[in-house]
Formats: structure tokens, sequence, C-alpha cells
């Protein structure tokens, strides 16, 4: 299999064409083994998630009981510092990257596009923990930028510049999932003619990351946001002397 075969049709579509003259019956078998691959392997790729993990490895404590609750990087940011956060962030990236590889193989672009989907759907509601994880902002992330560079590419500057301008996280994060689909709706007929099922995929990733954010906006409305500062940490045997009423009041970003 040729590697334009890999990153288009994946196996599947390479053991269902002509060349193998499949039965109608090993068709259908095959397509549903290769989505279900899609399925299964990045959403339990998606439900390790690396801030419980290095938290309760490393430092001995739940993520999830300090700052916002939230099992992502910025609340690892904010109680045990950079290099928590930055760990954190580097697995999660990883297993979006595994699992858009994995979609890849089984089916081609289409694949990528289910399996970033599950690996955010394992990263937000992981088996793992109870279905009790983070917000998926770097595995979606790291998952439009396996499904297509380019509108990752155009969703980071405006990522960023939002960032600089408002230091929301937050506000950033659901502002870009926003414009998700309709980025995506755009590139997409720019350079295919077509979209195909890519955006609806994309609007339902867009629904989840933008729900999971739903105390976010909230604040955001009421001026109560706390605004994000790479200087700002706040180390968990700090926190474990406050009083536990102050426990959640930290912004929920990532």
């Amino acid at each position: 299999m040729s590697l334009f075969d890999f990153f288009s049709i994946g196996i599947s579509g390479y053991l269902t064409s002509d060349k193998f003259g499949l039965s109608e019956g090993w068709t259908i078998a095959v397509m549903i083994s290769a989505a279900l691959i899609c399925i299964v392997a990045p959403y339990l790729l998606g439900s390790m998630n690396f801030a419980i993990i290095i938290s309760k490895k490393r430092y001995k404590a739940d993520i999830r009981s300090f700052g916002s609750g939230n099992a992502g990087a910025t609340n690892m940011m904010r109680t045990f510092g950079k290099a928590a956060a930055g760990l954190t962030f580097l697995g999660d990236a990883l297993k979006a990257f595994v699992s858009g590889m994995i979609g890849y193989a089984a089916m081609g672009q289409y694949g990528v596009y289910i399996a970033g989907l599950f690996c955010i759907l394992g990263h937000m509601f992981p088996v793992y923990y109870k279905f009790k994880g983070g917000k998926g902002v770097v595995t979606a992330a790291i998952s439009i930028l396996m499904c297509n560079p380019l509108v990752f590419l155009i969703l980071f500057v405006i990522f960023v510049l939002i960032v600089l301008a408002t230091r929301y996280i937050s506000l950033a994060s659901v502002m870009c999932m926003l414009l998700y689909p309709v980025v995506l709706d755009r590139i997409e007929k720019l350079l295919n003619g077509a979209t195909g099922a890519y955006v609806i995929i994309a609007l339902i990733n867009a629904v989840l990351v933008i729900f999971m954010h739903r105390e976010n906006i909230k604040r955001l409305i009421q001026g109560k946001e706390n605004k994000f500062s790479f200087k700002k940490s706040v180390k968990a045997e700090d926190k474990k002397a406050e009083n536990t009423a102050d426990v959640k009041v930290n912004d929920k970003d990532e």
C-alpha cells in the first residue's frame, strides 16, 4: 500500500478495493471492523488522562481536588507548575497524535476524523476515572492538526491573538471551536470542492468542547473569569492549607 493510500483510504479501503475482489459480506465486515478500531482504540487512549496520572504519581494528589477541579494542563500549571503542565500537554498531545495515526491506518481521511472525535470523548469522559476528565482543548487541537494542518494553523493564529489580547484561554478556546466547522467548510470547499461528513464531525467536536466550557462562559459574561499568566502557579501544598470552600474558585480553562 502506498503512502497516498494510507492517508486517503487506509487499510480498509485498500482491502475493499477491486484489487482483492472481496464479497459484499467481507467488505461490510472489513469496514465495520475498521470503524470499531477508529472508535474503541482512540477512546481508550483518550481516557488516559495525563493530568490525573502525573498528579497522582509525581505529587501523590489528584489534580481534580485543586483549583478548578479540571484535569487539564491549565489547572496543572496553576497547581503544580510549568513542568507538570508541560508533561500533561505532551501526554495529551501524544495520545491525540497516536489516535490520528490509528484512524489514518484503519480508514484513511474519514478514519482520522472519527478517531479524533472519540479521543476527545475519552479525554472528557475517561472510562478509567469515573468519566470525569478534562475539557479536551489540547486533544482537540492536535486532532484538528492531524485532520487538516491548514485549518489548525488558521485557528492557532486566532487562538494566540485572542490570548494575547485578553489573556483568557477559555475565551480563545471557545471562539476557535466556534470557528472550526466554518473554517473547515471553507477550506475543504476551496481545496476539494466538497466537505463530506468532515464538517458534521467538526461540529460535534465544537459542541463538546464548548459544552465543557459552559461554566467559563458564565464567568466570562459575569466578568469573573480569571486571566491566565505563566507567572501564576499555586502549589498543591499551599492549596491544601486553604479553606475547602475556596477550592473551586479558579477558572476552568483547558
